[in-house]
């Protein structure tokens, strides 16, 4: 029995999602490696190197999105993944068996530049696969499978944190080789998989294009109505954009519609890195250990921590396209703000380590697990939904590129300045969250269009026409719903695809 076609396509992006899990898993996992025994004794780092030792990664990443883009649009979106993970082996290799911190930085870079290529790659590779009525809960997977990663990270941290002893270089070698694993699975498989039947359509493989859309969404039934109509309308929008569209990244820039869809996805992207979740990650451990719990509870705490993110996003798997994209990102950056006031309250109330009060220290940490639910549930899975759909074919590897360059470059920038600035003005920093979330939230309210369950490419029509002030804005009335008229004239005619193609 042949599996409905939507179960298919999310099978699918859930294995191509494997490449989100070494995200989550390399940033998880690092922090507690350099904190090990073995490791401090081995390598003797001072608080710089050590830093840049967690650093380098997202610098790699930085430029690995940036790098993805025109590969991807290149070569298509599998060979992507699959270069992706090759450099993500090389990088893990050498982090696993590195002999000194050159190795360590090497590695690191490397496997930040393989990232870099997956987690720009993966949501749109899902995107141009999805069916729009689950695309949300489809490129939700990219967060879900971060969670994961973190998840499976944590508790591998704690296990050979307690399990071998600070003699032994396992303590930190096992954990970093772990990650090898799933990558050297996705790279043997990943060109088992379609190709994204838009990127087929794009350069010229239009009977390949066709093959796919209809083993996707119709068991491989060519002459379905839905398949027919898709096919038609992705060709035809195909045509327009390669007479009209992008063909460069300056286009981006210059063409209005393009240029408000990059400002949303960047806007997006750096929105969620001044939610504060960076540095509440990074700030988080210190509070533990202000408490005076040891390192080995500590990761057990994280650990926790991991499991309420992982719920949060599976939630959002459930409800994402139900509730749609706007609400979600107004509601999440208002949650978001509601946690960092009390928050930020506790720490000028009981600051840690010169007041010592265990219930606000508590209410502190269960403040960031409520934030982190807030934050995994919508915030956190959106930054890879909505750019992944808003493009049309031809800006879209263009685009997220940017967009992923953007989170990595903010990401970055909050981990350099945020143990600088709690150190030189404590709790105040804080207050630069709560600010950020408020005013994302209002942004979001003014300026992002509801794009769920919308077809890819009707999404041009939206930002085309819809004004650049949302709230006023009736969202029926920018549905110019060509794909439901293509399907209705399709299943009326009783059509063919191969009298479709003479009518083209």
């Amino acid at each position: 029995m042949a599996l409905p076609p939507k179960w298919y396509q999310f099978l699918v992006s859930v294995f191509a999602s494997i490449g989100s899990i070494l995200y989550g898993y390399d940033l998880g996992v690092i922090a507690e490696a350099v904190a090990s025994e073995n490791f401090i004794n081995t390598f003797k780092p001072t608080a710089a190197e050590t830093g840049a030792v967690v650093s380098v990664f997202t610098g790699g990443a930085f430029f690995g999105a940036g790098i993805a883009g025109p590969v991807g649009d290149k070569v298509g979106r599998r060979m992507t993944i699959l270069i992706g993970s090759v450099i993500f082996l090389l990088g893990g290799g050498l982090q696993t068996g590195a002999q000194n911190l050159s190795f360590l930085y090497a590695g690191r870079a490397l496997a930040g530049l393989g990232v870099g290529f997956l987690v720009m790659i993966i949501p749109l590779y899902q995107a141009e696969l999805a069916h729009p009525d689950i695309r949300g809960r489809v490129t939700a997977l990219q967060q879900f499978m971060l969670g994961i990663g973190s998840l499976v990270a944590s508790w591998a941290a704690y296990g050979t944190y307690t399990g071998f002893p600070a003699t032994t270089s396992k303590q930190w070698r096992v954990p970093l080789g772990i990650q090898l694993i799933p990558a050297g699975f996705l790279a043997m498989l990943i060109l088992l998989f379609p190709e994204s039947p838009r990127w087929l359509m794009d350069h010229g493989r239009q009977e390949e294009g066709l093959r796919t859309l209809a083993k996707l969404h119709s068991n491989g039934n060519e002459h379905d109505p839905w398949v027919v109509a898709e096919y038609t309308q992705i060709r035809d929008m195909i045509a327009y954009e390669h007479e009209h569209e992008a063909k460069s990244y300056k286009e981006l820039f210059t063409n209005r519609s393009s240029f408000r869809r990059l400002f949303l996805v960047c806007a997006i992207q750096a929105s969620v890195q001044m939610t504060g979740v960076s540095a509440i990650q990074y700030y988080s451990p210190t509070i533990f250990a202000q408490i005076g719990i040891k390192t080995q509870d500590t990761l057990k705490y994280q650990g926790i921590n991991s499991i309420i993110a992982l719920l949060a996003q599976f939630f959002c798997i459930l409800f994402i396209d139900w509730t749609g994209r706007r609400w979600a990102m107004i509601g999440g950056n208002l949650g978001n703000c509601l946690t960092f006031i009390i928050a930020t309250a506790l720490l000028a109330e009981y600051p840690p380590g010169v007041v010592k009060n265990l219930g606000a220290e508590w209410g502190f940490i269960i403040m960031t697990w409520l934030y982190n639910f807030s934050f995994s549930c919508t915030n956190g899975p959106l930054s890879w939904i909505v750019p992944a759909e808003v493009f049309d074919t031809r800006t879209r590897s263009k685009g997220v590129s940017i967009g992923v360059m953007v989170s990595f470059a903010f990401n970055t920038m909050i981990g350099q300045v945020t143990p600088i600035a709690m150190k030189a003005i404590g709790w105040k920093f804080y207050l630069v969250f709560v600010v950020c979330n408020f005013t994302n939230a209002i942004f979001f309210w003014a300026f992002q269009p509801e794009t769920a369950k919308r077809p890819l490419e009707e999404m041009n029509y939206l930002f085309t026409n819809a004004p650049l002030f949302i709230p006023t804005m009736n969202m029926q009335d920018f549905n110019n719903h060509d794909l439901e008229n293509r399907v209705a004239d399709v299943e009326r005619k009783g059509s063919a695809i191969s009298h479709v193609e003479e009518e083209g």
